[in-house]
């Protein structure tokens, strides 16, 4: 069974965290989420408390995961790239070639680690001058080979959908897409172009 981890820090983006987490678990992905802080309880950006799984000191296996995704908002990307072990473990699945996906201002956080040398990523507006040496996207999710990059909040179904795009096969994506009613909201959105 695939396994993602997800990083929570105070101030991460509600929508794109748990969109992610949503989606996930709907195909039966496992997505741990991760607290940085020697407690569980992480406050968002808008102010919703939330439980996370576990905290990061209580992962015994990190090579057990398949990937990592690093949520917007701020403060948390801030706080998420300013730790230590955060900026290690995305560097360590990087250079591993597993998956490592950001959304919004979570790319700050790949920037730091070093991994995003010639390529092509997208962010929240405003963040591009912050990730040095990339090929720099305005497409709503891009991924350049183990690397997936997002918007934002708006962009949170579709940046979920590409994470499980990598995880499991395209039939059970396009399933899910029917099940919670894209395809329906594509639909409507097409007839008025």
């Amino acid at each position: 069974m695939k396994k993602i981890l997800l990083f929570l820090a105070n101030g991460f983006e509600e929508i794109e965290a748990y969109t992610v987490v949503d989606l996930l678990r709907r195909r039966n992905v496992i997505c741990d989420t991760c607290s940085i802080y020697s407690y569980k309880k992480v406050v968002g950006a808008h102010r919703v408390p939330v439980e996370a799984d576990k905290t990061l000191d209580e992962i015994d296996n990190l090579k057990s995961y398949d990937g990592v995704v690093i949520p917007g908002g701020l403060p948390g990307a801030t706080n998420l790239r300013d730790d230590e072990r955060v900026v290690e473990i995305v560097r360590d699945f990087s250079e591993n070639g597993k998956l490592v996906a950001a959304i919004c201002a979570g790319p700050i956080v790949l920037q730091r680690a070093g991994i995003l040398k010639d390529r092509k990523v997208t962010s929240y507006p405003g963040f591009d001058g912050e990730l040095k040496d990339s090929v720099y996207k305005e497409d709503i999710v891009v991924q350049d080979e183990n690397i997936i990059t997002a918007r934002g909040p708006a962009t949170a179904v579709y940046f979920a959908l590409k994470i499980l795009e990598n995880l499991i096969d395209r039939k059970q994506v396009e399933d899910l897409k029917k099940e919670i009613l894209l395809d329906m909201v594509e639909g409507e959105f097409a007839r008025f172009e």
